[in-house]
């Protein structure tokens, strides 16, 4: 077909399709010495993948790399696609915090008759905190490469130092602090390898999860296709408001600072249904003096290695915790399961 009959076929300019052959994204043959431009199905095929990654907003370079490992890779799609979708929920969360900004300024104008510069620029400062905050998170532990043998490292017997010591009872718990009831919606946190979820799912109870390592959600859907899950951060959480009756999480709140677990605990709320709960089971300390306190103890026996495990990491402090969610608006129980791991049951008032 020509290109005046691709461009109808898919309601674009001929303009647009010109654009993408220019950027190497389409190839089709031309005639011998008309020039005119030939398209076959399989150009189709392509031009209706590129107009829909378009769509949802990847770049040109991103959809050129898409098509060329999509003949030989199994799912290489479908994986900047999920990576998409994760980008764009983290810019509608922080759009969403832009519009909660303006809001307050323009409150704050109407209310006081003048534009106190100062107190707009804490504003406009303190919501670039924000998403510095967000953005500067890296996974230093590197979930993608360890993804294969995680369930290893925390089921298996290990000697001397072990955080995940207890760790069956531990997301048993968890389970039985939620809770659940039939018909209810359950969301994991930082879903991993889904053993967490997989209680609940085999309860009956419908759970979706999601997590930032791509590996380690190829892991959980081998192991439980059952359990939907996407692709996400603690601090842009892919799934829209108000959806789910109770969140929970385990084991992974530790690899985020003490400011980005604040964001993640609102991100648990945004999605939470009116009246839905909190189980947050992690490492943790009840506040810094604990941690100084072990830590020092710890030194004094020689045991190097635990204290560079735990600094490793991010392990809570409790009471932060705990004060960040009564600000949210939750009545909080908390309770040492072992040595290093706490659990949080976050109620509303």
């Amino acid at each position: 077909m020509l290109i005046k009959d691709m461009a109808a076929r898919l309601q674009i300019t001929p303009r647009a399709i010109r654009y993408y052959e220019e950027k190497g994204l389409i190839k089709p043959q031309k005639a011998d010495e008309s020039g005119y431009r030939h398209f076959t199905e399989e150009d189709v095929w392509k031009l209706q993948t590129v107009v829909t990654l378009r769509e949802v907003g990847m770049q040109i370079e991103d959809i050129r790399l898409v098509m060329e490992k999509m003949e030989d890779q199994q799912g290489s799609l479908l994986h900047h696609l999920e990576l998409q979708r994760s980008v764009l929920y983290s810019r509608w969360v922080e759009m969403s915090k832009l519009i909660q900004t303006t809001e307050t300024m323009i409150e704050r104008v109407k209310h006081d008759g003048v534009m106190d510069a100062a107190a707009l620029y804490e504003l406009a400062e303190g919501n670039k905190r924000l998403r510095q905050t967000r953005d500067n998170w890296v996974d230093r532990w590197n979930f993608d490469q360890i993804a294969d043998h995680y369930d290893e490292l925390v089921l298996g017997e290990r000697e001397g130092f072990n955080p995940h010591e207890n760790y069956e009872y531990v997301l048993d718990t968890v389970v039985a602090a939620a809770n659940p009831q039939e018909g209810e919606q359950g969301l994991d946190a930082g879903i991993g390898t889904g053993n967490l979820a997989s209680r609940f799912a085999l309860r009956g109870i419908h759970m979706s999860g999601f997590d930032q390592s791509l590996q380690m959600l190829q892991k959980c859907r081998q192991k439980h296709p059952f359990i939907p899950t996407k692709l996400g951060t603690f601090f842009a959480i892919p799934f829209l408001e108000n959806g789910f009756d109770f969140v929970v999480t385990s084991y992974a709140m530790n690899h985020l600072t003490d400011e980005q677990k604040l964001l993640a605990l609102a991100e648990f709320n945004r999605v939470l249904k009116p009246g839905g709960r909190l189980v947050i089971a992690d490492l943790m300390f009840i506040d810094q003096a604990e941690r100084e306190r072990h830590l020092r103890a710890l030194r004094d026996a020689g045991e190097e290695e635990a204290i560079r495990i735990i600094e490793d990491k991010w392990y809570a402090d409790r009471s932060r915790l705990i004060e960040g969610l009564q600000d949210l608006g939750f009545d909080v129980q908390a309770k040492r399961l072992t040595r290093y791991v706490h659990l949080l049951l976050a109620n509303p008032l």
